[in-house]
């Protein structure tokens, strides 16, 4: 009989020699994406700021401006699924988005629960603004434009999947 490992592993040597690389921060890909995600969230904080916009302010925005440009309205619930919030995050957001006069929230006529979100003039006038926002991010990325397409296309991808995979679970 062996003595106990003073570690309390239950692991044979080989086995918590991989343990060790499993569970090395830096092997993670959460780790990588979240470390880029928090470094990229903060290369927009000086370029938002002028606008007066967050970071999530700025990537409902975008979602709204799209929707503006097709001539469509979106509710709060539509908004919320493509930036994957909850209304419960996105109410606040909004509210304020709305008390700088940017977007309009309304109830709709058939279904007073939905709330109906309008980019304002001042909105469209604060879009023309923010088009400078992805080419002064893109001066301070220094990879080829090709990698950081490659990786936005792989990103998305694996989000994609992470959100059908969730949706599978929640059907089962």
């Amino acid at each position: 009989m062996q003595p106990p490992d003073p570690s309390g592993s239950v692991l044979d040597p080989i086995g918590e020699r991989i343990a060790d690389e499993l569970l090395r921060l830096d092997n993670q890909l959460c780790f990588a994406l979240y470390s880029a995600s928090r470094m990229l969230t903060r290369a927009y904080r000086p370029l938002l700021e002028p606008l007066g916009l967050t970071y999530p302010q700025y990537l409902a925005m975008m979602v709204l401006w799209e929707a503006d440009k097709a001539g469509e309205t979106l509710t709060v619930n539509a908004l919320g699924e493509r930036l994957l919030l909850d209304s419960g995050t996105l109410t606040p957001l909004l509210k304020r988005l709305d008390a700088d006069g940017l977007v309009s929230r309304t109830r709709s006529p058939k279904d007073e629960r939905v709330v109906e979100l309008a980019v304002t003039a001042k909105g469209r006038e604060l879009r023309a603004k923010a088009v400078s926002v992805p080419c002064s991010l893109l001066s301070r990325a220094t990879l080829p434009l090709d990698e950081l397409l490659d990786l936005q296309q792989r990103a998305t991808k694996l989000a994609r999947v992470l959100v059908d995979a969730e949706h599978a679970d929640a059907a089962e």
